[in-house]
């Protein structure tokens, strides 16, 4: 793992939070100092914070005390760090998760989230051996294991909270952990800044890559530029899970487009939506049984007029014309393929590859035709494997 330079990287964190709070959310030595942190740990203060522990701290955390003793919004739930004066033993100082997390671990077969971890014996697991490093949070903690480490010493580090319902969350070190954390902030909040423009920039040339037929490279672009709340990543990322076959992922994405939170402006008239997305939506919850819950019925949840309207303009196109596939040369392709190969897959898949050269996008950010899935004879061609054969094509004159 790189090292990181701390103090420039906590310096930007510490403005973009500053930017984005409310004055009376912050501290009055935050405010002028412009500073989520405190001043440095001497390397005296870390010393003996190793020997009352007896351990020599892991290098990402120990270069992070020496730019802050402690710190402050580490995310949005962890309200205050530990400093090298009283970091200690979760066993010590809050016993009760590994208590509480010993009934669980019965239903869990050991496994606290780790898949690669074996069962450990009650008296040696991450909890009874965890140093714990948040201070204050919303019921949650955050603290580092020091029996997992890696070749280069690094501790792995654990984050829980009660209200997630959820097992702890691993990462391979204490900056990972706090690489998810700022992620975390900029999710919700979503700051103006050097970070948000230069996810921006990768989320556009996602775009381009992902038309250009480099499916893999453009979704690991997507998903972590979602990490960031940028909502743009989440309208291309969709389409591409949708072609690929993962109908559950892709739920998630769409009903957090629908969610008022993250809804892009002008979403519910974009064609993208109501020409590729909505088809898809309305398909889907036709087919959806009466015990579950469709994504569209999930949206409707609460007062949501605007959906409701956009639902049934959706559903008066229906009525009066046929759902279009694409554009007029894709989609009179698309309808002779369906005319001659309906009961032949395979000869219906290598029709839809050939007229691929003739796909344009509806809009910008249009990257793949949804509306295929909308048919069940062409759904039925469209394999996950052909799938991504299909997003593999260079597309819209790209």
């Amino acid at each position: 793992m790189a090292a990181v330079n701390w103090r420039e990287w906590l310096a930007r964190w510490s403005d973009e939070w500053v930017r984005s709070a409310e004055p009376a959310e912050l501290d009055a030595e935050v405010l002028r100092d412009r500073w989520l942190g405190f001043a440095p740990a001497g390397e005296e203060a870390v010393a003996a914070a190793e020997a009352r522990l007896g351990h020599r701290l892991p290098p990402s955390y120990r270069e992070f005390l020496l730019t802050t003793d402690g710190w402050r919004n580490a995310g949005m739930f962890v309200w205050r760090m530990r400093d090298t004066s009283n970091l200690g033993w979760l066993r010590d100082i809050e016993p009760f998760w590994e208590e509480s997390w010993e009934e669980v671990d019965d239903d869990l077969d050991g496994d606290f989230g780790d898949d690669s971890a074996e069962e450990l014996p009650a008296t040696d697991n991450k909890f009874s051996r965890g140093l714990l490093i948040s201070l204050e949070a919303d019921a949650g903690i955050l603290f580092l294991d020091p029996g997992d480490v890696d070749e280069s010493g690094e501790w792995a580090a654990y984050s829980l909270f009660s209200w997630r319902a959820a097992p702890p969350t691993r990462f391979a070190s204490f900056t990972a952990l706090m690489e998810d954390l700022y992620a975390e902030f900029h999710q919700m909040r979503k700051p103006a800044g050097e970070t948000r423009d230069s996810w921006d920039t990768k989320v556009e040339q996602a775009r381009l890559d992902a038309l250009a037929g480099d499916v893999d490279g453009a979704s690991a672009v997507l998903e972590k530029a979602e990490e960031f709340g940028r909502i743009r990543a989440t309208v291309l990322r969709v389409q591409l899970e949708l072609l690929l076959g993962h109908d559950y992922q892709a739920g998630i994405l769409l009903g957090r487009l629908l969610y008022p939170d993250f809804m892009p402006d002008g979403w519910l008239t974009d064609p993208l939506f109501t020409e590729e997305l909505l088809p898809y939506l309305l398909d889907q919850h036709a087919k959806t049984p009466g015990y579950r819950n469709s994504v569209l019925q999930s949206a409707l949840i609460g007062e949501r007029p605007e959906i409701q309207l956009a639902i049934a303009e959706g559903q008066a196109r229906q009525r009066n014309s046929r759902v279009s596939f694409g554009n007029p040369e894709f989609d009179t392709l698309i309808r002779q393929a369906l005319d001659e190969h309906a009961t032949d897959p395979d000869a219906l898949w290598h029709a839809i590859r050939a007229a691929m050269a003739h796909w344009r996008p509806r809009t910008v950010d249009h990257l793949a035709p949804v509306t295929l899935l909308t048919n069940p004879d062409l759904a039925n061609a469209l394999t996950r494997e052909r799938g991504h054969e299909l997003l593999s094509i260079p597309r819209g004159d790209r």
